[in-house]
């Protein structure tokens, strides 16, 4: 992975919130002999703070 930049933003519309992530990444991979794989792969994972836990948070 040679470079990576994630973004998001919150909209609220109405009574709906949405949530837009943008992700960028690069990767490149190089050898002499053989193969090589270069991957963008990427892992999201969005929770849900509970109410109670917002609260505790300082």
């Amino acid at each position: 992975m040679i470079h990576q930049n994630v973004k998001t933003y919150r909209y609220r519309v109405g009574h709906n919130n949405y949530i837009i992530i943008n992700i960028y990444q690069n990767a490149s991979a190089t050898a002499e002999a053989g193969n090589v794989l270069a991957s963008n792969a990427v892992n999201v994972r969005i929770t849900k703070q509970l109410a109670k836990q917002k609260k505790r948070k300082r």
